[in-house]
């Protein structure tokens, strides 16, 4: 019998990766291949490194399969109506790079639909399928690392609102400063905070070990983090009416209590009390979301076939 695959992308500010991912969700071995991007990366640089990745991935479709659909997770802000992308680190790319189009020339004679969505959605749809949302009707599925950002399934369907941005909770204004999270909460955001609280370490690794090692700064860093974050889940729970929330990236690794701080600063800001019910959890998919999510975009997809 034929296996039916899907060609999942994954676009980021440091590296842009491919696979094959079948109907289950795995990923086929030796077809994950990726290169390097950054913030500098050109136009015609990120379409040759597209061509690559793909290109090596496409030679694990061997005689007894076949492609159904690619499904592409981006930076953002990304546009799934018109498949552009225009991610704010990668400048260089300028506004509406054609990531879609993109990913179609590098399939060359293989014609089939190319799905986009942005990385912080199809990880949460990978989490609802596969991870630690699976069991919940809608959930929110989020990362803190250099930048914080998530995604909302509801009954199995990404929340993709008009422009395929929902879910960016990086960008909401919190606290009395009005100051975006991401600009609070994230990694570099709190090596930021250490320092300039007299912390001498310069990288999230550095906090996370000091912090380890009983620097009070450190720990009082990632503290600020996860209290940020738990409080600015409470109002997002209470907007949407969630049921579960997972937490992934490498910030939330931090410190080994880290989703421990951000469920207390949860709880303790939550006003209704159906809410305090809601399960925060770590991601279950690590490093594999981001591909998983946008294989999802295709094998979840309404007009796809049931997955096995």
């Amino acid at each position: 019998m034929e296996q039916l695959l899907a060609l999942a992308v994954d676009l980021g500010g440091t590296k842009v990766e491919s696979a094959l991912v079948d109907a289950d969700g795995r990923i086929v071995a030796g077809s994950r291949f990726r290169l390097a991007t950054g913030p500098g990366i050109t136009p015609d640089l990120l379409r040759d490194a597209i061509d690559g990745v793909v290109g090596e991935t496409l030679v694990g479709l061997g005689a007894g399969s076949a492609l159904i659909g690619a499904g592409v997770a981006s930076a953002g802000p990304v546009d799934f109506r018109t498949g552009e992308i225009s991610p704010v680190n990668m400048r260089q790319l300028g506004a509406g790079f054609p990531l879609v189009r993109a990913v179609a020339d590098a399939l060359g004679p293989i014609s089939v639909a190319v799905s986009l969505g942005h990385d912080g959605g199809c990880i949460a749809i990978a989490e609802s399928w596969l991870g630690a949302t699976r069991d919940a009707r809608t959930s929110l599925s989020f990362v803190v690392s250099t930048g914080i950002g998530g995604g909302i399934v509801h009954e199995g369907a990404l929340m993709r609102g008009a422009t395929g941005n929902a879910g960016h909770l990086g960008q909401m204004r919190v606290g009395p400063t009005q100051w975006m999270l991401e600009e609070l909460a994230s990694g570099p955001a709190s090596v930021r905070w250490a320092a300039a609280n007299g912390w001498l370490g310069r990288t999230g690794e550095d906090l996370s070990r000091d912090a380890a090692a009983g620097d009070a700064v450190a720990r009082q860093a990632i503290e600020r983090s996860a209290r940020t974050i738990g409080q600015a889940l409470a109002d997002i729970a209470a907007l949407i009416d969630l049921d579960a929330i997972a937490v992934g990236g490498g910030f939330a690794k931090s410190a080994p209590d880290y989703i421990d701080l951000v469920d207390d600063a949860f709880r303790s800001a939550v006003v209704f009390p159906h809410l305090r019910g809601i399960a925060i959890s770590p991601s279950a998919l690590g490093d594999d979301g981001p591909l998983i999510g946008a294989a999802a975009l295709v094998w979840r997809a309404p007009s796809a076939r049931p997955p096995r």
